[in-house]
């Protein structure tokens, strides 16, 4: 490598950084380029011009341009999705700038953070922009480009998508066909995916001259400007068939999950053509479901919009696939999600309750969901800080139990207004978790089992066994509906307990909990764990999730017991999920018994996801 294309120093980052804003300067437009592109700023991990001196890498992917004798280069950094050109050997004047395409090169947004080499200078550089925008989803390619007496640019960078394998290759490995094939004038269309997520094309049946390829979207089909006609390819003289080569479905450079695929074909004669549906990889079930959920993820912010506690049980749900399928791919959101939400935000803007800094809000419960959150990430990555914020959540929720009334118990809210199922079950696993897990606990132990004691004599657990949501005004139960989560709660926190404890009464409530929600008409009726609200198809955005909770339970209950028959029903629920509850996009939903209208978004994919993961062997 060029010693000039090597990592700029401190000083000399801040010399440049002090010409490119020179170099704005000198522009005699009083709207620029750069201003322009503000007001459609692009962010994934960061946002557009964010300074080079930050980014975490710094590759050189293409050839740099030499024009007139000066160097225009591309700097990538793949860690941050985020690249930055610069001009050295110049003159003043001299202007170096990035394109950004947004439809595979045809067309783009030009003069992207341009900058002049100011007098006395010999070069400078752009800030960085974003090589893709998944928020917006949207697959974006960019390049280095320079005027020095005439105007000239680098390659694109990162052309091809490369995922399991890369755009163009050949050698499937295995063969699944997700969505019927079309057929075109006695033609037969077919989209195939192998099991690593790879997507071919294949026309059988034709003539030579006929047509087949590939379409990509990475917004569900609602538009592919950069993914159209991929591989296309004709059947070859005296052949009747042809397929095409291999191209992916995901691209995680560019933080772009779920992406889709349809195989269209022509006939020779005329200019009639046909395509598949729109489909997703299908063959790993939790593999296709968790894709499906990272499309929701919004890397600028890290979380799923709009849900404060619905976002901490789906990044929770993502770190027990990565633990059960030992996939490492997806271990950058753990900390994303931890940086990005840690801090203080009005309400509003990610609950309606305002946040006060380390996932605490007057909603008890809401923040419990974080610290079991924390816990997960602390078992899956071993990072003390994880932990750490576990114990400033239960410490901050310790604060709300209160024996004045009831006896016992954490109060639902700040203002103490109910004490109910759930702020409760996530009271005590948090807190035999933290035993678990700090060498030499005694104090949290103490909680943990005054937690379970208060809970388990506190009523709200009816004469069915069944969890009933909370305590009336005079510490009884008040008999509202009994929520999936609520008994996968209690189920969880009694095991968790049982580790803490060795006591093997605790295990064998465990599982009364469990058999009591499989066995019952209310919550497993026809043998499928279902809401109280999914046959009128009301859930709300809270209730979407419930189910997935429960299921995250027994899937300990199953592993805690090696009793077939909590895996033989998690089997049965993940069978009828992706039987009757799922389309041709892997988007999975609120009924997954099926019949009649079933919502789906992230939250209903989160859920269904520990529905599929429930099914799976302990790795």
């Amino acid at each position: 490598m060029l010693p000039r294309q090597a990592l700029l120093t401190a000083s000399l980052r801040l010399r440049l950084l002090q010409a490119a804003v020179v170099g704005l300067a000198l522009s005699a437009s009083p709207l620029t380029a750069e201003a322009r592109v503000q007001a459609d700023q692009v962010c994934s991990v960061s946002c557009d011009t964010l300074d080079p001196s930050k980014a975490q890498e710094e590759t050189f992917p293409v050839p740099e341009k030499v024009i007139n004798g000066r160097h225009v280069v591309l700097h990538v950094s793949d860690k941050d999705t985020m690249a930055w050109a610069s001009i050295d050997g110049g003159v003043t004047n001299d202007a170096v700038w990035l394109d950004r395409s947004w439809d595979g090169g045809a067309t783009w947004d030009g003069l992207l953070g341009k900058a002049w080499i100011p007098s006395g200078w010999t070069g400078t550089r752009t800030l960085m922009y974003n090589l893709a925008d998944p928020a917006r989803h949207r697959r974006g390619l960019v390049r280095a480009c320079g005027d020095a007496a005439g105007v000239d640019c680098t390659a694109w960078v990162h052309t091809s998508v490369c995922a399991a394998a890369c755009d163009g290759s050949d050698g499937p490995s295995g063969d699944n066909q997700p969505v019927p094939s079309t057929t075109l004038s006695n033609r037969t269309i077919s989209l195939h995916i192998d099991n690593r997520g790879m997507a071919w094309g294949t026309i059988s049946n034709g003539t030579a001259g006929d047509e087949i390829w590939l379409d990509r979207s990475w917004n569900e089909g609602a538009s592919w400007p950069d993914g159209s006609s991929l591989g296309r390819t004709s059947v070859g003289s005296g052949a009747t068939s042809t397929s095409t080569r291999l191209y992916a479905t995901t691209d995680p450079l560019s933080k772009l999950y779920g992406g889709a695929v349809r195989a269209c074909g022509r006939a020779v004669e005329g200019q009639n053509g046909s395509c598949t549906a729109w489909a997703r990889p299908a063959s790993d079930r939790t593999g296709a479901a968790a894709e499906t959920l990272m499309y929701s993820y919004q890397p600028n912010t890290a979380w799923w919009p709009s849900s404060w506690w619905n976002s901490a049980v789906a990044v929770t749900t993502l770190m027990d696939y990565q633990q059960r399928t030992r996939r490492t791919d997806l271990r950058w959101i753990v900390n994303e999600v931890f940086e990005k939400n840690k801090g203080v935000f009005p309400a509003g803007q990610k609950s309606g309750d305002s946040l006060e800094g380390n996932f605490i809000s007057r909603a008890i419960d809401d923040t419990e969901w974080w610290g079991i959150a924390w816990v997960e990430a602390y078992d899956l990555t071993g990072d003390q800080r994880y932990l750490n914020m576990a114990v400033t959540i239960a410490n901050y929720v310790q604060g709300y139990w209160d024996t004045g009334t009831c006896g016992g118990g954490v109060w639902w809210d700040r203002e103490r207004t109910y004490k109910n199922a759930v702020t409760n079950g996530l009271y005590i696993r948090l807190t035999a978790a933290l035993h678990n897990r700090i060498a030499g606990d005694s104090l949290w132990l103490q909680r943990a089992t005054a937690g379970w004691n208060w809970f388990r004599a506190s009523g709200m657990i009816n004469s069915a066994g069944l969890v009933n949501d909370g305590l009336t005004g005079s510490c009884t139960n008040n008999g509202q509906t009994v929520w999936t989560y609520n008994q996968g709660l209690a189920v969880g926190g009694a095991l968790e307990l049982w580790r803490a404890t060795g006591d093997g009464s605790l295990l064998v409530e465990a599982r009364q909990l469990g058999d009591a929600a499989m066995s019952s008409s209310v919550l497993s009726p026809g043998g499928i764990l279902s809401e109280s609200c999914d046959a009128a198809g009301n859930c709300d955005d809270n209730q979407k999730q419930f189910k997935g909770v429960f299921m995250r339970y027994l899937m300990d209950l199953a592993d805690s017991t090696g009793d077939a028959s909590y895996r033989t029903y998690a089997q049965r629920q993940a069978d009828s999920i992706w039987q009757n509850d799922r389309d041709s996009l892997n988007r999975l939903g609120q009924r997954w018994a099926g019949g009649g209208s079933t919502a789906r978004d992230w939250r209903t994919q989160a859920s269904a996801l520990s529905g599929l993961l429930a099914a799976t062997s302990k790795s």
